[in-house]
């Protein structure tokens, strides 16, 4: 994607290997398609990373920073401080978004 993105999607995720693929295929799901989704590792020892980087592997909008474990709200900073898009979305590696999310909260 060359245009800057309308949306930055900020994620951080520490051991989340249990729910991150759901969370990440819905996201790349949205209708809305001008965004980059930012993915902050915060010293996951399990498989999340790895999950992560395979679906970067196929969708460039997905920017991984990782760092050593900090906790939520200093890895939401990180996430948010490496941003472009004019609007911050927020979404916990455990949750899911409907497809219209990003297109309803942006008009």
């Amino acid at each position: 994607m060359n245009k800057t993105p309308d949306v930055s999607i900020i994620m951080a995720v520490f051991n989340g290997e249990e729910f991150i693929e759901d969370s990440i295929k819905s996201v790349l799901k949205q209708t809305f398609k001008n965004f980059e989704f930012i993915i902050v590792d915060d010293g996951s020892i399990d498989n999340s990373l790895k999950i992560i980087k395979s679906y970067q592997a196929i969708d460039s909008r997905i920017k991984i920073i990782t760092q050593k474990n900090n906790g939520l709200a200093k890895s939401l900073n990180v996430g948010i401080k490496n941003s472009k898009g004019k609007y911050i979305a927020r979404i916990d590696a455990d949750d899911l978004c409907y497809e219209c999310r990003l297109e309803k909260q942006y008009m």
